[in-house]
């Protein structure tokens, strides 16, 4: 049972994670650490923390809804695969057992370190590729050869981008943190279009897996009720002063810091 103190802490946690998820990424890696630091069982952890964060993704997705006009094919093609990847990430979470998701926290938790620190250079990938392929299309208008329709070049990207999807969706409902890098740069490598489209596009499968995963754990008993409420509040709460601390915070230092305690935190697991 956590007491008034301890439901401070985890609502404080919450709202410096949605802070941060609305500067640079990587809000779980400061909730969920909180959590199990508070002696809720590493799995229950992972389950609220998931159930609580659902706002913040919704809010997100809301703030990048003008980029996604024009992509209805593809949100509702990329959905099933978010719907089931999340739930089969869920239940492949809930059938892991305690002891062994403990082990594997201060792994998961370093991947993600290493997966938010490569946030950047993947969207400085993306950005140079689309650059380059923007000249390419440009010197191919001037060629009178024939080229496929669009549509058809993008329907053969995004089958290739479904099963890379339906994975990533997988580790979103089993983890979760780092999962956004992941899905951009598999939109990235394999979908003709801006970084900013394929960032909203991004942010809505995020935001698919996660309610995916999120509902499916309702019904498992694993969700700290009371915990979740608070954190669900503190998101939102984050969310908003991260959004007006977004012109005087650098997202690139943020993400540094971040990545500097996912590493420090999964050491602590590490020696633990």
């Amino acid at each position: 049972m956590l007491s008034g103190f301890d439901m401070i802490i985890a609502g404080l946690a919450s709202v410096a994670g949605g802070a941060v998820n609305a500067l640079a990424g990587g809000g779980t890696l400061l909730t969920f650490p909180t959590l199990t630091a508070l002696g809720i069982p590493a799995v229950a952890a992972n389950v609220t923390n998931t159930v609580a964060l659902c706002p913040g993704y919704l809010g997100g997705t809301f703030a990048q809804i003008k980029d996604l006009q024009g992509q209805r094919r593809r949100l509702w093609f990329f959905l099933p695969a978010g719907i089931v990847g999340g739930i089969m990430g869920g239940l492949l979470l809930l059938n892991t057992g305690e002891q062994m998701f403990r082990k594997m926290v201060p792994y998961l938790i370093l991947l993600a370190a290493a997966l938010l620190a490569a946030q950047e250079p993947v969207r400085g990938f993306l950005s140079r590729r689309a650059a380059t392929k923007g000249e390419q299309q440009g010197r191919a208008d001037a060629d009178p050869a024939p080229e496929k329709p669009l549509a058809e070049r993008l329907s053969h990207g995004e089958m290739h981008a479904l099963i890379p999807v339906a994975l990533a969706a997988v580790y979103g409902g089993y983890f979760g943190a780092g999962l956004s890098v992941i899905v951009l740069a598999v939109l990235g490598l394999v979908l003709d279009d801006s970084l900013t489209r394929l960032n909203a596009l991004k942010q809505f499968l995020a935001f698919v897996i996660n309610v995916a995963a999120a509902v499916f754990f309702l019904f498992s008993k694993e969700v700290v009720w009371t915990v979740a409420l608070v954190m669900a509040i503190g998101s939102i709460a984050g969310g908003v002063i991260g959004g007006r601390l977004a012109s005087s915070v650098s997202p690139v230092v943020l993400r540094r810091i971040v990545v500097t305690i996912g590493v420090g935190i999964s050491i602590i697991y590490f020696v633990r």
